[in-house]
């Protein structure tokens, strides 16, 4: 008897094919359950007018979610899109959100609006990318949405096209955002939980949704979704070449240990005095300070820091820390005495009220070595806030030293002073550069 004429082979030649069949039709079903998504109408009039105080709100509510950040391009009018946000499959161009008619949301209503915010799809129902993190968003309130769109509405129109995304196929078509929804998106709202306080609610509130804190400090797969079991825990920042350090490792940004007023004044003015050494945000931080926190008010302020206190304690693992040889330590000690010194002192101990130590400092001291790097080539810049309305910054070296002397001083001050962090290498510094 031949093989092929077996009674095992004869069923798998049967089911394989259904099989795939099978699967094909599951596949075909599930993403037209995502591209199935009818238009909503244009406006056929002008929206009704919003209260000023519904207004106010939404103008807050912006500073909340940092939306400026994104929507307003170097240079161009306040929300009218065309900043570039880079991903590792292509730039994508943020869009218009002013009451444009052709190019913003002027034919938006406030259902098309809830319906981006919540779904994460488009007044004419496109699959919205996800750079626009509809994942956080779709925990805000319809009323904190409608408050958000009556000041959208309440813009001056900015007729700019909005620029088409730069991605790569099969990254720009809707069935890869098809695919990448049915893995990581599903439609929620907020629920606050009973057993936890009034102000840790309003905490939960504002980090996990229009604060969209996860969307940086988080770690991605492949196919840039969150790792949701490690949300918060610290995650390298696609196309800005910083880390985002871990909300919940005291060795990276974990607040558990603070006062609630501390982590309010650091959200509020950018510097924190007093402990641990001294603390100073920068990078991409820096901006939402400047653009976003600082203008929050003192009870959101205090909420959020109670809800980040309560974060389930998360240390990196462990891993030996390689040594810089003797050769790469002298260097790095000629750099930092011609460079350094003089701000950040001879023992690391940095300056009151103006430059942070370094000694101890866990910007320095974290297992990454990107964000000390990314300080050296880029200068560090503490925000300009009501409460630190001068800050002290340090200047970029990008251009000043080689990629010899960054790894060396870097290495140097990762391992002086009892830091015991890892050595940076020569193509460390390559690969953040």
């Amino acid at each position: 008897m031949s093989v092929s004429s077996s009674p095992v082979v004869r069923r798998l030649l049967w089911v394989v094919p259904v099989t795939a069949v099978v699967l094909s039709l599951a596949v075909g079903a599930l993403l037209a359950r995502q591209l199935n998504v009818d238009p909503l109408p244009p406006l056929a009039s002008a929206p009704a007018t919003a209260s000023a105080e519904q207004v106010e709100r939404g103008a807050y509510l912006a500073r909340v979610g940092n939306c400026a950040a994104c929507h307003t391009a170097r240079g161009g009018a306040p929300y009218a899109g065309g900043h570039a946000i880079h991903t590792p499959f292509g730039p994508v161009y943020a869009g218009n959100l002013t009451p444009d008619p052709t190019h913003g949301l002027g034919a938006w209503s406030a259902d098309a609006f809830w319906r981006a915010m919540r779904h994460g799809q488009s007044r004419d129902g496109r699959l919205l990318n996800p750079v626009f993190p509809y994942e956080n968003f779709t925990l805000i309130s319809r009323e904190d949405s409608d408050a958000l769109y009556a000041f959208l509405q309440s813009l001056p129109p900015v007729a700019q096209p909005n620029q088409p995304h730069g991605l790569r196929f099969p990254y720009n078509t809707q069935a890869a955002l098809a695919v990448w929804r049915e893995l990581y998106f599903e439609p929620a709202s907020f629920k606050p939980d009973p057993t936890r306080p009034a102000d840790w609610n309003q905490g939960a509130y504002l980090v996990r949704g229009l604060g969209h804190c996860a969307a940086c400090h988080s770690p991605r797969d492949a196919l840039g979704g969150i790792r949701q079991a490690s949300a918060l825990s610290g995650g390298l920042m696609p196309g800005q070449g910083w880390y985002a350090p871990s909300l919940q490792a005291h060795s990276e940004a974990g607040v558990a240990q603070w006062s609630a007023q501390q982590v309010v004044e650091l959200l509020k003015t950018g510097v924190l005095h007093g402990v641990d050494g001294g603390v100073s945000v920068m990078g991409p931080m820096a901006d939402v300070v400047f653009q976003s926190t600082q203008h929050l008010s003192d009870d959101d302020l205090h909420a959020m820091a109670v809800y980040l206190q309560s974060l389930p304690p998360r240390e990196p693992v462990a891993v030996p820390a390689p040594r810089a040889s003797a050769a790469q330590l002298a260097l790095g000690e000629q750099v930092y005495q011609r460079h350094c010194v003089d701000c950040h002192g001879a023992n690391g101990q940095g300056a009151a009220f103006a430059y942070p130590a370094l000694a101890g400092n866990r910007a320095v001291t974290q297992a990454s070595h990107i964000n000390p790097v990314q300080a050296i080539l880029s200068g560090g810049f503490a925000p300009a806030t009501a409460g630190n309305p001068q800050p002290y910054g340090m200047p970029p070296y990008r251009t000043l030293l080689t990629d010899l002397e960054i790894a060396a001083v870097a290495s140097f001050i990762r391992q002086s002073w009892g830091n015991q962090a890892g050595a940076v290498t020569v193509l460390n510094v390559q690969r953040v550069r």
